[in-house]
């Protein structure tokens, strides 16, 4: 498994005719590969792709998984922060499939977007995506989203720049409206 120590670095599955899928995007302080390495015997179906410049340190996680003859403390502590390190995946996970299980792509992005502003808690955030990544995160065709982008913004509920949103809800009835 790696730990991303300085810089970024996307983590993606990419099938035999290109098609690109971005898992997740590691800053410094994450970590990527851990349920491969902690599974034998896994197919690796995933790329590390190197985002921007960066450092990155491989650990072999059989011997972050067995503790010392001693159990030290420290030992004990680092298995831990590992479980937890792979429950917030699973978390990310979780909210991946429930933006890209929407059925057209409006609702993709609208359920994407309405995560980050909650995870923002506020209306104007940065994403960590461009519009490429973005796209291929959400499983959508890029000409699409930027479509569906460019009617939220004629109809009044986003304005955009980039990597940066700002949402506008007023009413209930603009709530419906966008929904539809």
């Amino acid at each position: 498994m790696g730990l991303v120590v300085s810089g970024c670095v996307l983590v993606m599955q990419e099938d035999l005719w290109g098609h690109r899928n971005i898992l997740a995007k590691c800053h410094a302080g994450d970590f990527f590969g851990e349920p491969y390495a902690a599974s034998p015997g896994a197919v690796l179906n995933i790329s590390v792709v190197a985002n921007e410049d960066c450092e990155i340190i491989l650990f072999n996680i059989q011997r972050l998984l067995v503790t010392c003859p001693t159990a030290c403390e420290h030992h004990q502590k680092l298995i831990r922060n590992l479980v937890s390190v792979l429950a917030n995946k699973i978390l990310i996970l979780n909210d991946k499939i429930t933006h890209v299980g929407k059925r057209t792509t409006r609702d993709k992005l609208l359920s994407y977007l309405s995560a980050e502003s909650i995870k923002h808690s506020s209306l104007s955030f940065d994403i960590p995506f461009d519009r490429q990544q973005l796209a291929d995160y959400l499983c959508i065709d890029r000409a699409a989203m930027s479509t569906e982008i460019s009617k939220l913004q004629k109809e009044g509920f986003i304005k955009t720049n980039r990597n940066h949103f700002e949402l506008t809800v007023s009413n209930d009835a603009d709530l419906m409206r966008i929904q539809k």
